[in-house]
Protein backbone atom coordinates (compact mmCIF):
# COMPACT_ATOMS: atom_id res chain seq x y z
CA UNK A 1 0.00 0.00 0.00
CA UNK A 2 1.22 3.51 -0.81
CA UNK A 3 1.72 6.25 1.74
CA UNK A 4 -1.46 8.16 2.58
CA UNK A 5 -1.41 11.68 1.04
CA UNK A 6 -0.90 14.56 3.46
CA UNK A 7 0.76 17.95 3.96
CA UNK A 8 4.56 18.02 3.56
CA UNK A 9 6.60 20.69 5.33
CA UNK A 10 9.13 22.03 2.80
CA UNK A 11 10.12 25.37 4.39
CA UNK A 12 10.61 25.46 8.14
CA UNK A 13 11.00 28.54 10.32
CA UNK A 14 13.26 28.80 13.35
CA UNK A 15 11.27 31.34 15.39
CA UNK A 16 14.10 32.07 17.85
CA UNK A 17 16.61 32.95 15.11
CA UNK A 18 14.00 34.03 12.51
CA UNK A 19 15.75 31.89 9.90
CA UNK A 20 14.43 29.62 7.15
CA UNK A 21 15.44 26.16 5.93
CA UNK A 22 14.36 24.17 2.88
CA UNK A 23 13.78 20.43 3.26
CA UNK A 24 15.14 19.46 -0.15
CA UNK A 25 14.50 15.74 0.30
CA UNK A 26 10.85 16.27 1.21
CA UNK A 27 10.40 18.65 -1.73
CA UNK A 28 12.07 16.16 -4.09
CA UNK A 29 9.72 13.38 -2.93
CA UNK A 30 6.76 15.53 -4.01
CA UNK A 31 8.10 17.04 -7.25
CA UNK A 32 10.29 14.23 -8.62
CA UNK A 33 7.67 11.48 -8.67
CA UNK A 34 8.22 9.70 -12.03
CA UNK A 35 4.69 10.40 -13.31
CA UNK A 36 4.89 14.21 -12.87
CA UNK A 37 8.55 15.35 -12.74
CA UNK A 38 8.75 16.28 -16.44
CA UNK A 39 5.28 17.85 -16.68
CA UNK A 40 4.75 21.62 -16.69
CA UNK A 41 3.73 22.63 -13.18
CA UNK A 42 0.81 24.73 -11.91
CA UNK A 43 1.41 25.98 -8.35
CA UNK A 44 -1.64 27.32 -6.52
CA UNK A 45 -0.73 29.09 -3.29
CA UNK A 46 -2.88 30.71 -0.60
CA UNK A 47 -1.26 33.49 1.47
CA UNK A 48 -2.38 36.27 3.77
CA UNK A 49 -2.85 37.16 7.43
CA UNK A 50 -3.03 34.40 10.06
CA UNK A 51 -6.33 32.90 11.30
CA UNK A 52 -8.24 33.86 8.14
CA UNK A 53 -9.07 30.33 6.91
CA UNK A 54 -6.37 29.68 4.28
CA UNK A 55 -5.98 25.96 5.13
CA UNK A 56 -9.77 25.62 5.45
CA UNK A 57 -10.18 26.87 1.86
CA UNK A 58 -7.37 24.64 0.54
CA UNK A 59 -9.04 21.56 2.01
CA UNK A 60 -12.17 22.26 -0.04
CA UNK A 61 -9.88 22.48 -3.09
CA UNK A 62 -8.43 19.07 -2.19
CA UNK A 63 -11.94 17.65 -1.83
CA UNK A 64 -12.76 18.95 -5.32
CA UNK A 65 -9.53 17.52 -6.84
CA UNK A 66 -10.23 14.07 -5.42
CA UNK A 67 -13.93 14.09 -6.37
CA UNK A 68 -13.75 15.91 -9.69
CA UNK A 69 -16.71 15.00 -11.85
CA UNK A 70 -18.92 14.08 -8.89
CA UNK A 71 -22.10 16.13 -8.69
CA UNK A 72 -21.89 16.45 -4.90
CA UNK A 73 -18.13 17.02 -4.59
CA UNK A 74 -18.65 19.21 -1.50
CA UNK A 75 -19.59 16.06 0.43
CA UNK A 76 -22.22 15.03 2.96
CA UNK A 77 -23.61 17.38 5.59
CA UNK A 78 -21.95 15.61 8.53
CA UNK A 79 -18.62 14.87 6.81
CA UNK A 80 -15.55 16.32 8.55
CA UNK A 81 -13.05 18.30 6.50
CA UNK A 82 -9.57 16.78 6.22
CA UNK A 83 -6.31 17.68 4.46
CA UNK A 84 -4.07 20.57 5.50
CA UNK A 85 -4.14 21.03 9.26
CA UNK A 86 -6.54 23.71 10.47
CA UNK A 87 -8.55 24.53 13.55
CA UNK A 88 -10.63 27.28 15.03
CA UNK A 89 -9.34 29.73 17.61
CA UNK A 90 -7.01 32.68 17.76
CA UNK A 91 -3.62 30.94 17.64
CA UNK A 92 -1.83 30.28 14.29
CA UNK A 93 -1.71 26.69 12.97
CA UNK A 94 0.43 26.58 9.79
CA UNK A 95 4.12 27.47 9.97
CA UNK A 96 6.53 27.97 7.06
CA UNK A 97 5.37 26.54 3.73
CA UNK A 98 3.66 23.21 3.13
CA UNK A 99 2.80 21.33 -0.08
CA UNK A 100 0.21 18.60 -0.46
CA UNK A 101 2.18 15.38 -0.96
CA UNK A 102 0.16 14.33 -4.01
CA UNK A 103 0.63 16.24 -7.27
CA UNK A 104 -2.49 16.15 -9.46
CA UNK A 105 -2.00 15.47 -13.22
CA UNK A 106 -4.73 17.38 -15.09
CA UNK A 107 -5.44 17.19 -18.82
CA UNK A 108 -6.34 20.46 -20.53
CA UNK A 109 -8.74 20.71 -23.49
CA UNK A 110 -5.83 20.91 -25.96
CA UNK A 111 -4.61 17.48 -24.82
CA UNK A 112 -1.60 18.70 -22.82
CA UNK A 113 -1.22 17.46 -19.26
CA UNK A 114 -0.06 19.68 -16.39
CA UNK A 115 0.86 18.88 -12.79
CA UNK A 116 -1.10 20.82 -10.13
CA UNK A 117 0.59 21.53 -6.79
CA UNK A 118 -1.33 23.00 -3.83
CA UNK A 119 0.67 25.20 -1.41
CA UNK A 120 -0.24 26.40 2.08
CA UNK A 121 1.69 29.22 3.76
CA UNK A 122 2.19 30.54 7.26
CA UNK A 123 -0.16 33.37 8.15
CA UNK A 124 1.37 36.83 8.16
CA UNK A 125 1.63 39.17 11.15
CA UNK A 126 1.15 36.78 14.05
CA UNK A 127 2.65 37.70 17.41
CA UNK A 128 5.86 35.69 16.82
CA UNK A 129 6.82 36.75 13.29
CA UNK A 130 8.85 39.76 12.24
CA UNK A 131 8.15 41.80 9.12
CA UNK A 132 11.09 39.99 7.52
CA UNK A 133 9.52 36.60 8.31
CA UNK A 134 6.21 37.62 6.76
CA UNK A 135 7.87 39.18 3.73
CA UNK A 136 10.03 36.08 3.19
CA UNK A 137 7.15 33.60 3.31
CA UNK A 138 4.94 35.71 1.08
CA UNK A 139 7.77 36.44 -1.37
CA UNK A 140 8.82 32.76 -1.56
CA UNK A 141 5.26 31.61 -2.21
CA UNK A 142 4.65 34.34 -4.82
CA UNK A 143 7.98 33.72 -6.61
CA UNK A 144 7.34 29.96 -6.86
CA UNK A 145 3.59 29.97 -7.52
CA UNK A 146 1.74 30.60 -10.75
CA UNK A 147 -1.56 31.43 -9.01
CA UNK A 148 -1.29 33.40 -5.76
CA UNK A 149 -4.49 33.79 -3.75
CA UNK A 150 -4.23 36.78 -1.41
CA UNK A 151 -6.63 35.88 1.37
CA UNK A 152 -8.14 38.99 3.06
CA UNK A 153 -10.92 39.60 5.55
CA UNK A 154 -13.98 41.78 4.86
CA UNK A 155 -12.37 44.38 2.61
CA UNK A 156 -9.21 45.55 0.80
CA UNK A 157 -7.66 48.06 3.15
CA UNK A 158 -4.90 50.43 2.15
CA UNK A 159 -2.44 48.66 4.46
CA UNK A 160 -3.22 45.36 2.64
CA UNK A 161 -2.07 46.96 -0.61
CA UNK A 162 1.02 48.43 1.05
CA UNK A 163 1.96 45.04 2.50
CA UNK A 164 1.50 43.50 -0.94
CA UNK A 165 3.81 46.17 -2.36
CA UNK A 166 6.43 45.38 0.30
CA UNK A 167 6.24 41.65 -0.31
CA UNK A 168 6.54 41.97 -4.10
CA UNK A 169 9.09 44.79 -4.23
CA UNK A 170 11.83 42.43 -5.44
CA UNK A 171 9.88 41.50 -8.54
CA UNK A 172 9.33 45.05 -9.76
CA UNK A 173 13.06 45.79 -9.99
CA UNK A 174 13.80 42.40 -11.55
CA UNK A 175 11.59 43.37 -14.51
CA UNK A 176 14.34 45.60 -15.90
CA UNK A 177 16.30 42.46 -16.72
CA UNK A 178 13.61 40.00 -17.81
CA UNK A 179 11.40 42.49 -19.69
CA UNK A 180 8.28 40.79 -18.35
CA UNK A 181 6.06 41.03 -15.32
CA UNK A 182 7.81 38.95 -12.65
CA UNK A 183 4.73 37.28 -11.18
CA UNK A 184 1.75 35.67 -12.84
CA UNK A 185 -1.78 35.44 -11.51
CA UNK A 186 -2.95 37.23 -8.35
CA UNK A 187 -6.43 36.70 -6.96
CA UNK A 188 -7.75 38.78 -4.08
CA UNK A 189 -10.10 36.55 -2.08
CA UNK A 190 -12.22 38.76 0.19
CA UNK A 191 -13.68 36.61 2.99
CA UNK A 192 -16.75 37.60 5.04
CA UNK A 193 -17.86 40.18 2.45
CA UNK A 194 -20.66 42.18 4.07
CA UNK A 195 -21.80 44.47 1.24
CA UNK A 196 -23.42 42.27 -1.45
CA UNK A 197 -25.92 45.07 -2.10
CA UNK A 198 -23.00 47.17 -3.44
CA UNK A 199 -20.95 44.45 -5.14
CA UNK A 200 -22.40 40.98 -5.56
CA UNK A 201 -20.64 37.84 -4.36
CA UNK A 202 -18.35 36.05 -6.81
CA UNK A 203 -15.97 37.09 -9.56
CA UNK A 204 -18.25 39.63 -11.26
CA UNK A 205 -18.84 41.76 -8.19
CA UNK A 206 -15.26 41.13 -7.03
CA UNK A 207 -13.68 42.39 -10.23
CA UNK A 208 -15.89 45.49 -10.24
CA UNK A 209 -14.90 46.20 -6.64
CA UNK A 210 -11.20 45.56 -7.39
CA UNK A 211 -11.22 47.88 -10.41
CA UNK A 212 -12.45 50.66 -8.17
CA UNK A 213 -9.96 49.92 -5.36
CA UNK A 214 -6.98 49.76 -7.76
CA UNK A 215 -8.04 52.71 -9.85
CA UNK A 216 -5.33 55.34 -10.29
CA UNK A 217 -6.31 58.99 -10.69
CA UNK A 218 -4.56 62.33 -10.40
CA UNK A 219 -6.43 63.38 -7.27
CA UNK A 220 -4.84 60.59 -5.23
CA UNK A 221 -1.74 61.12 -3.15
CA UNK A 222 1.45 60.10 -4.97
CA UNK A 223 2.07 57.28 -2.47
CA UNK A 224 -1.34 55.73 -3.23
CA UNK A 225 -0.73 55.97 -6.97
CA UNK A 226 2.70 54.33 -6.59
CA UNK A 227 1.24 51.36 -4.67
CA UNK A 228 -1.37 50.71 -7.35
CA UNK A 229 1.04 51.14 -10.25
CA UNK A 230 3.42 48.74 -8.55
CA UNK A 231 0.78 46.01 -8.12
CA UNK A 232 -0.34 46.33 -11.75
CA UNK A 233 3.30 46.17 -12.91
CA UNK A 234 4.10 43.01 -10.93
CA UNK A 235 1.30 40.62 -11.96
CA UNK A 236 0.25 39.43 -15.41
CA UNK A 237 -3.38 39.06 -14.34
CA UNK A 238 -5.30 40.27 -11.28
CA UNK A 239 -8.80 39.21 -10.23
CA UNK A 240 -11.01 39.27 -7.16
CA UNK A 241 -13.68 37.01 -5.63
CA UNK A 242 -16.08 38.12 -2.92
CA UNK A 243 -17.01 35.32 -0.49
CA UNK A 244 -19.74 35.60 2.17
CA UNK A 245 -19.30 34.79 5.86
CA UNK A 246 -19.38 30.99 6.47
CA UNK A 247 -21.74 31.35 9.45
CA UNK A 248 -21.53 31.88 13.20
CA UNK A 249 -21.14 28.17 14.00
CA UNK A 250 -18.01 28.05 11.87
CA UNK A 251 -16.55 31.13 13.53
CA UNK A 252 -17.50 30.45 17.15
CA UNK A 253 -18.00 26.72 17.77
CA UNK A 254 -14.96 24.82 19.16
CA UNK A 255 -16.58 21.53 18.01
CA UNK A 256 -16.67 22.58 14.34
CA UNK A 257 -14.65 20.11 12.20
CA UNK A 258 -15.70 21.30 8.76
CA UNK A 259 -19.18 19.72 8.64
CA UNK A 260 -21.27 21.34 5.92
CA UNK A 261 -24.43 21.36 8.05
CA UNK A 262 -22.77 24.11 10.13
CA UNK A 263 -21.82 26.20 7.09
CA UNK A 264 -24.07 28.98 5.81
CA UNK A 265 -25.92 28.00 2.58
CA UNK A 266 -24.80 31.09 0.64
CA UNK A 267 -21.14 30.33 1.55
CA UNK A 268 -21.53 26.80 0.12
CA UNK A 269 -23.15 28.17 -3.03
CA UNK A 270 -20.30 30.60 -3.66
CA UNK A 271 -17.76 27.88 -2.88
CA UNK A 272 -19.37 25.74 -5.62
CA UNK A 273 -18.76 28.61 -8.05
CA UNK A 274 -15.25 29.57 -6.90
CA UNK A 275 -13.38 26.26 -6.72
CA UNK A 276 -14.52 24.58 -9.99
CA UNK A 277 -13.77 27.80 -11.86
CA UNK A 278 -10.42 28.30 -10.13
CA UNK A 279 -9.36 24.70 -10.85
CA UNK A 280 -10.89 24.39 -14.31
CA UNK A 281 -8.23 22.77 -16.56
CA UNK A 282 -8.22 25.63 -19.07
CA UNK A 283 -7.92 28.28 -16.34
CA UNK A 284 -4.90 26.63 -14.73
CA UNK A 285 -1.93 28.94 -15.16
CA UNK A 286 1.36 27.07 -15.71
CA UNK A 287 4.40 28.39 -13.88
CA UNK A 288 6.64 30.49 -16.12
CA UNK A 289 10.00 32.17 -15.59
CA UNK A 290 11.05 34.65 -18.26
CA UNK A 291 8.51 33.19 -20.69
CA UNK A 292 9.77 29.63 -20.11
CA UNK A 293 7.34 27.07 -18.71
CA UNK A 294 8.70 25.34 -15.62
CA UNK A 295 8.47 21.60 -14.94
CA UNK A 296 8.21 20.00 -11.50
CA UNK A 297 11.91 19.16 -11.80
CA UNK A 298 12.70 22.80 -12.60
CA UNK A 299 10.59 24.08 -9.69
CA UNK A 300 12.84 22.16 -7.29
CA UNK A 301 15.85 24.11 -8.60
CA UNK A 302 14.04 27.44 -8.17
CA UNK A 303 13.15 26.63 -4.56
CA UNK A 304 16.79 25.74 -3.82
CA UNK A 305 18.07 28.95 -5.40
CA UNK A 306 15.50 31.25 -3.76
CA UNK A 307 15.87 29.89 -0.22
CA UNK A 308 19.61 30.70 -0.25
CA UNK A 309 19.04 34.43 -0.56
CA UNK A 310 16.61 34.50 2.38
CA UNK A 311 18.98 32.83 4.82
CA UNK A 312 21.04 35.96 5.53
CA UNK A 313 20.36 38.55 8.19
CA UNK A 314 19.06 41.23 5.84
CA UNK A 315 16.30 41.19 3.28
CA UNK A 316 17.84 40.40 -0.10
CA UNK A 317 18.47 43.06 -2.68
CA UNK A 318 16.40 42.78 -5.86
CA UNK A 319 19.56 42.11 -7.89
CA UNK A 320 20.31 39.13 -5.61
CA UNK A 321 16.87 37.70 -6.32
CA UNK A 322 17.38 38.25 -10.02
CA UNK A 323 20.69 36.37 -9.99
CA UNK A 324 19.10 33.57 -7.97
CA UNK A 325 16.33 33.32 -10.56
CA UNK A 326 18.89 33.27 -13.37
CA UNK A 327 20.90 30.61 -11.53
CA UNK A 328 17.84 28.42 -10.97
CA UNK A 329 16.74 28.98 -14.56
CA UNK A 330 20.11 27.76 -15.88
CA UNK A 331 20.31 24.88 -13.38
CA UNK A 332 16.87 23.70 -14.46
CA UNK A 333 18.00 23.75 -18.12
CA UNK A 334 21.17 21.82 -17.18
CA UNK A 335 19.13 19.21 -15.27
CA UNK A 336 16.76 18.75 -18.23
CA UNK A 337 19.64 18.39 -20.72
CA UNK A 338 21.45 15.88 -18.48
CA UNK A 339 18.27 13.88 -18.01
CA UNK A 340 17.69 13.79 -21.78
CA UNK A 341 21.26 12.56 -22.43
CA UNK A 342 20.99 9.97 -19.65
CA UNK A 343 17.66 8.58 -20.92
CA UNK A 344 18.91 8.33 -24.51
CA UNK A 345 22.16 6.62 -23.54
CA UNK A 346 20.36 4.26 -21.16
CA UNK A 347 18.37 3.01 -24.15
CA UNK A 348 21.66 2.20 -25.91
CA UNK A 349 23.80 0.63 -23.17
CA UNK A 350 22.01 0.89 -19.84
CA UNK A 351 21.02 -1.72 -17.31
CA UNK A 352 20.91 -5.28 -18.61
CA UNK A 353 21.34 -4.36 -22.27
CA UNK A 354 24.12 -6.32 -24.03
CA UNK A 355 27.64 -5.07 -24.67
CA UNK A 356 27.96 -2.43 -27.43
CA UNK A 357 31.01 -2.05 -29.66
CA UNK A 358 33.07 0.95 -28.42
CA UNK A 359 33.08 2.71 -31.83
CA UNK A 360 29.29 2.45 -32.12
CA UNK A 361 28.78 3.59 -28.53
CA UNK A 362 31.07 6.60 -28.99
CA UNK A 363 29.17 7.58 -32.12
CA UNK A 364 25.89 7.52 -30.15
CA UNK A 365 27.54 9.51 -27.36
CA UNK A 366 28.62 12.30 -29.73
CA UNK A 367 25.15 12.45 -31.30
CA UNK A 368 23.24 12.66 -27.98
CA UNK A 369 25.89 14.98 -26.49
CA UNK A 370 25.33 17.49 -29.30
CA UNK A 371 21.56 17.07 -29.05
CA UNK A 372 21.57 17.83 -25.30
CA UNK A 373 23.76 20.91 -25.79
CA UNK A 374 21.45 22.09 -28.58
CA UNK A 375 18.38 21.75 -26.35
CA UNK A 376 20.18 23.60 -23.55
CA UNK A 377 21.11 26.40 -25.96
CA UNK A 378 17.60 26.84 -27.35
CA UNK A 379 16.01 27.03 -23.88
CA UNK A 380 15.28 30.63 -22.89
CA UNK A 381 17.61 31.54 -20.07
CA UNK A 382 18.32 34.56 -17.91
CA UNK A 383 21.58 36.19 -16.87
CA UNK A 384 23.17 37.04 -20.21
CA UNK A 385 25.38 35.01 -22.54
CA UNK A 386 28.49 35.04 -20.36
CA UNK A 387 26.49 33.83 -17.34
CA UNK A 388 24.83 31.05 -19.38
CA UNK A 389 28.17 29.98 -20.89
CA UNK A 390 29.39 29.04 -17.40
CA UNK A 391 26.48 26.65 -17.02
CA UNK A 392 27.00 25.24 -20.52
CA UNK A 393 30.62 24.49 -19.61
CA UNK A 394 29.39 22.81 -16.43
CA UNK A 395 26.88 20.79 -18.47
CA UNK A 396 29.62 19.66 -20.88
CA UNK A 397 31.82 18.59 -17.97
CA UNK A 398 29.02 16.60 -16.34
CA UNK A 399 28.04 14.95 -19.62
CA UNK A 400 31.67 13.89 -20.13
CA UNK A 401 31.70 12.39 -16.64
CA UNK A 402 28.48 10.52 -17.42
CA UNK A 403 30.05 9.29 -20.68
CA UNK A 404 33.14 7.98 -18.85
CA UNK A 405 30.92 6.16 -16.38
CA UNK A 406 28.75 4.68 -19.16
CA UNK A 407 31.87 3.61 -21.08
CA UNK A 408 33.18 1.73 -18.04
CA UNK A 409 29.77 0.18 -17.42
CA UNK A 410 29.65 -1.00 -21.04
CA UNK A 411 33.23 -2.33 -20.93
CA UNK A 412 32.38 -4.34 -17.82
CA UNK A 413 29.80 -6.24 -19.88
CA UNK A 414 32.53 -7.46 -22.26
CA UNK A 415 33.31 -10.98 -21.02
CA UNK A 416 36.61 -11.10 -22.90
CA UNK A 417 37.65 -7.80 -21.31
CA UNK A 418 36.97 -9.21 -17.85
CA UNK A 419 39.04 -12.36 -18.57
CA UNK A 420 41.55 -10.79 -20.95
CA UNK A 421 44.69 -11.42 -18.88
CA UNK A 422 44.05 -15.13 -18.07
CA UNK A 423 42.89 -15.70 -21.69
CA UNK A 424 46.09 -14.18 -23.11
CA UNK A 425 48.26 -16.10 -20.63
CA UNK A 426 46.42 -19.36 -21.37
CA UNK A 427 46.85 -18.90 -25.12
CA UNK A 428 50.57 -18.19 -24.56
CA UNK A 429 50.93 -21.37 -22.48
CA UNK A 430 49.30 -23.43 -25.23
CA UNK A 431 51.43 -21.84 -27.99
CA UNK A 432 54.68 -22.22 -26.04
CA UNK A 433 53.85 -25.85 -25.19
CA UNK A 434 53.20 -26.71 -28.85
CA UNK A 435 56.21 -24.68 -30.05
CA UNK A 436 58.49 -26.41 -27.51
CA UNK A 437 57.36 -29.86 -28.71
CA UNK A 438 57.89 -28.95 -32.39
CA UNK A 439 61.38 -27.50 -31.73
CA UNK A 440 62.40 -30.53 -29.69
CA UNK A 441 61.09 -32.86 -32.42
CA UNK A 442 63.19 -31.20 -35.17
CA UNK A 443 66.33 -31.25 -33.01
CA UNK A 444 66.42 -27.62 -31.80
CA UNK A 445 66.55 -28.64 -28.14
CA UNK A 446 68.18 -25.35 -27.00
CA UNK A 447 65.29 -23.30 -28.39
CA UNK A 448 62.85 -25.84 -26.95
CA UNK A 449 64.43 -25.29 -23.51
CA UNK A 450 64.00 -21.51 -23.87
CA UNK A 451 60.32 -22.08 -24.71
CA UNK A 452 59.95 -24.33 -21.66
CA UNK A 453 61.51 -21.67 -19.40
CA UNK A 454 59.23 -19.00 -20.87
CA UNK A 455 56.30 -21.37 -20.44
CA UNK A 456 57.17 -21.70 -16.74
CA UNK A 457 57.32 -17.92 -16.32
CA UNK A 458 53.93 -17.49 -18.02
CA UNK A 459 52.37 -20.22 -15.86
CA UNK A 460 53.81 -18.61 -12.72
CA UNK A 461 52.37 -15.27 -13.89
CA UNK A 462 48.95 -16.88 -14.37
CA UNK A 463 49.01 -18.40 -10.87
CA UNK A 464 50.24 -15.10 -9.36
CA UNK A 465 47.47 -13.16 -11.16
CA UNK A 466 44.85 -15.61 -9.86
CA UNK A 467 46.19 -15.28 -6.28
CA UNK A 468 46.18 -11.46 -6.47
CA UNK A 469 42.60 -11.40 -7.77
CA UNK A 470 41.50 -13.77 -5.02
CA UNK A 471 43.35 -12.07 -2.12
CA UNK A 472 43.28 -8.45 -3.27
CA UNK A 473 46.93 -8.03 -2.23
CA UNK A 474 49.96 -6.98 -4.30
CA UNK A 475 47.73 -5.08 -6.72
CA UNK A 476 50.75 -3.31 -8.25
CA UNK A 477 52.14 -6.68 -9.41
CA UNK A 478 48.70 -7.63 -10.74
CA UNK A 479 48.54 -4.36 -12.67
CA UNK A 480 51.93 -5.07 -14.23
CA UNK A 481 50.76 -8.53 -15.36
CA UNK A 482 47.57 -6.99 -16.84
CA UNK A 483 49.68 -4.38 -18.65
CA UNK A 484 52.07 -7.02 -20.03
CA UNK A 485 49.12 -9.14 -21.26
CA UNK A 486 47.68 -6.04 -22.92
CA UNK A 487 50.98 -5.36 -24.73
CA UNK A 488 51.14 -8.97 -25.96
CA UNK A 489 47.54 -8.78 -27.20
CA UNK A 490 48.15 -5.43 -28.88
CA UNK A 491 51.29 -6.72 -30.69
CA UNK A 492 49.46 -9.87 -31.76
CA UNK A 493 46.64 -7.74 -33.16
CA UNK A 494 49.15 -5.59 -35.11
CA UNK A 495 50.83 -8.70 -36.58
CA UNK A 496 47.46 -10.19 -37.56
CA UNK A 497 46.34 -6.94 -39.19
CA UNK A 498 49.62 -6.70 -41.16
CA UNK A 499 49.40 -10.30 -42.33
CA UNK A 500 45.79 -9.76 -43.32
CA UNK A 501 46.79 -6.64 -45.28
CA UNK A 502 49.63 -8.49 -47.02
CA UNK A 503 47.30 -11.33 -47.98
CA UNK A 504 44.76 -8.89 -49.38
CA UNK A 505 47.49 -7.11 -51.37
CA UNK A 506 48.70 -10.42 -52.85
CA UNK A 507 45.17 -11.33 -53.88
CA UNK A 508 44.71 -7.95 -55.59
CA UNK A 509 48.01 -8.45 -57.52
CA UNK A 510 47.00 -11.92 -58.67
CA UNK A 511 43.80 -10.46 -60.03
Amino acid sequence: MGTKPGPVQIVTVCKEEHSFALDTEALARVLLAPEVRDKNVVVLSVAGAFRKGKSFLLDFMLRYMYRKGAENWLGEDDEELAGFSWRGGSEPETTGIQLWSEVFPIQKSDGTEVAVVLMDTQGAFDNQSTVKDCATIFALSTMTSSIQIYNLSQNIQEDDLQQLQLFTEYGRLAMDEIFQKPFQSLMFLIRDWSFPYEYSYGFKGGNEFLDKRLQVNETQHEELQTVRDHIHSCFSSISCFLLPHPGLKVATSPEFKGQLNAVAPEFKEELKKLIPKLLHPDRLCEKEINGNKVTCRGLLEFFKAYIKIYQGEDLPQPKTMLMATAEANNLAAVATAKDQYSKNMEKVCGGDLPYVAPDSLEEKHHFYFRESLHNFSKTKKMGGQEFCDRYQAELERELEEMWQSLGKHNAAKNLFSAFRTPAVLFVLVCLLYVLSGVLFFIGLSTFALVCDCTLGVVMMSMLTWAFIRYSGRYRTVGGAIDQAAGVVLEQATVVLNKSRGTATSDQNKSR
